[in-house]
């Protein structure tokens, strides 16, 4: 029989993907549970595997977006594992039954019948963005709809020519999950009152305790005593004092949380990914720590996954680790506030009248102004600021081995 394998939904919300890579070819015996394509979606790379075993053939190209639940390939699972003599038959058999399917492509358009000029939803999306009206564009749908790539095509042209002259240029497609995430960036400047607060933190109490302990708590927790699980603290306990901030705005209504799931943007080789540590507020520092670094080998491995990057209350990004000073960072949709860590260099500043050299951090807070105001915004910051600079009192409860369960 011949089966038809549909893209799996990946995730709430998520209705198109686009084949990133085929692992096998056309005609190729497959095994059941064999992974046959690489498919990004808005948040992640997924693998796709054979729900059957047989003789495959695809429906779709590398680089297409489909739809989640379109056929991408047919199985054909009454063939058997072919010899070197059998394959060419057995492919040919399976390409006599396609050639009476109706393309993919073909089944999305001709489902509807769309009176001539008017654009597909992802098209009038293009054409608002960039104000051109549909009068002037061909469709070259079914009856004149106006596809997603006629609204590309009718973008303004770059002269690449006088640009380029007898230089060389490269010309690669934007991946799925990069297009995605432009598209959500644009839509926070766009939809958001977006403000950034600054503030800087003196790292020394910080410095002293990973010196101090840092050895002891590698040795008992098998992982390093990170900036990030004192920020992760800190920022809990700044989100606990101010509410507003781990919020929403979803329509006229504020969603407020009473848990804390921070998202920590970790660099994989796809880009920019947002893991999520949940219930921040119940783990130790050795807890985060392992948390991270879970997380951020999974994101590096390709592993991560879209539960693992979905529902954060709070996102905290660290541009200090590529060199940066100062930023405002975007927020990251559909939360409230995003905070910015950035280099840590030493900096004389004004201690009890006399001027020393600490390390110095810059911090960033931006925030969606809709829901909070500047008061709770520096407050918070301040908040964060303060913890920081006395981690022993306000983050280990005057206790540094019991903190560290050393």
């Amino acid at each position: 029989m011949i089966l038809e394998m549909k893209v799996p939904s990946p995730g709430e919300s998520i209705s198109e993907v686009e084949i990133a890579e085929w692992l096998v070819k056309d005609g190729d015996y497959v095994e059941k549970d064999q992974t046959i394509a690489e498919v990004d979606s808005d948040k992640a790379t997924l693998d796709l595997p054979a729900e059957q075993s047989g003789v495959i053939t695809l429906k779709a190209n590398e680089g297409d977006a489909v739809d989640v639940g379109s056929v991408i390939c047919l199985i054909d699972t009454s063939a058997k594992a072919p010899k070197s003599n059998q394959k060419k038959i057995v492919k040919e058999e399976v390409k006599s039954y396609t050639e009476q399917e109706t393309p993919i492509k073909e089944i999305k358009s001709n489902e509807k019948g769309f009176a001539s000029g008017t654009p597909s939803p992802a098209a009038a999306k293009i054409l608002d963005e960039k104000n051109i009206p549909s009068s002037k564009i061909s469709g070259s749908g079914k009856g004149g709809r106006i596809t997603k790539d006629d609204a590309l095509k009718a973008l303004p042209k770059v002269d690449l020519d006088a640009i380029v002259k007898d230089r060389k240029i490269e010309s690669k497609k934007l991946s799925m999950l990069r297009r995605k995430v432009a598209q959500r960036l644009v839509a926070v400047k766009n939809q958001t009152a977006m403000l950034t607060t600054f503030n800087e933190v003196n790292m020394t109490p910080i410095f002293e305790l990973r010196k101090e302990f840092k050895e002891d708590f590698k040795e008992k927790h098998g992982v390093g005593l990170g900036f990030m699980s004192f920020f992760t603290k800190a920022t809990v306990q700044a989100l606990q004092e101010f509410p507003d901030v781990n919020s929403m705005i979803d329509g006229d209504q504020q969603i407020k949380y009473d848990f804390f799931d921070i998202s920590i943007a970790v660099s994989g080789p796809k880009g920019l990914m947002v893991p999520v540590v949940r219930d921040a507020q119940n783990l130790t520092f050795s807890g985060i720590e392992k948390e991270i670094k879970r997380l951020a080998i999974r994101a590096r491995d390709g592993e991560i996954t879209v539960d693992e990057m979905t529902g954060g209350t709070f996102t905290i990004t660290n541009g200090g680790v590529f060199g940066s000073m100062l930023s405002t960072p975007i927020i990251n949709p559909p939360q409230s506030a995003i905070l910015g860590m950035h280099n840590i260099v030493e900096r004389p500043i004004a201690v009890k009248g006399k001027v020393e050299v600490h390390p110095i951090m810059y911090l960033a807070l931006s925030y969606d102004h809709r829901i909070i105001d500047g008061k709770e915004s520096v407050g918070f910051l301040v908040n964060i600021k303060e913890a920081l600079e006395n981690p022993v009192d306000q983050l280990m409860n005057g206790n540094i081995k019991k903190a560290l369960e050393l």
